[in-house]
């Protein structure tokens, strides 16, 4: 009976509400008893967010593309930066005009023109957990793996996660 109303209701078996996907409950985040960890399941593209064992939060993600995955493990948040900007993955800019002259640029691969200078790419709400891999805010984040490796966020639940979970945050990363 149980698993029948969970599909009528919509609701996710292991989170047992039907709130769906992108949802954050501040208050239990900041009252629940219990410590803050992150799971991120890159076959589903969820990111949870849990206080002690309860989840408070579910958002879609984005995760590494084929030559780029992001690595299933055990990491803890290592840093946070509001606004982060990408030493890799940006554009040249002219330095004249102020305008993108290449877009989409790989520094290690790239050399950048005469007359520009590099803009990494905005990676707001930044939660670093594995070397240079984190979890931030992006405009652009479809139901599938398209990232450089960060997992991408809707800017909305970014900004919830990055609020709640301090340096030395668990983040769990499984398929």
């Amino acid at each position: 009976m149980a698993l029948f109303l969970v599909a009528v209701l919509g609701a996710s078996p292991a989170l047992g509400n039907s709130k769906g996907v992108n949802w954050f409950d501040d208050q239990a985040a900041a009252s629940s008893s219990g410590s803050p960890s992150i799971k991120i399941n890159l076959s589903e593209q969820r990111a949870y967010f849990y206080k002690g064992k309860r989840v408070v939060g579910v958002s879609k993600v984005s995760s590494g593309k084929k030559g780029y995955g992001t690595r299933p493990g055990h990491f803890r948040v290592l840093s946070k930066h509001p606004n982060h900007r990408s030493t890799v993955y940006g554009s040249f800019v002219s330095a004249r005009t102020g305008r993108v002259v290449k877009a989409d640029v790989n520094t290690r691969k790239h050399r950048r023109p005469p007359g520009t200078y590099y803009r990494g790419a905005k990676m707001n709400h930044y939660i670093r957990f594995n070397g240079g891999i984190g979890m931030h805010a992006s405009g652009n984040v479809p139901n599938y793996p398209a990232s450089h490796g960060c997992v991408r966020m809707p800017p909305q639940m970014a900004r919830k996660f990055y609020r709640y979970a301090p340096v030395g945050t668990p983040v769990r990363v499984t398929w």
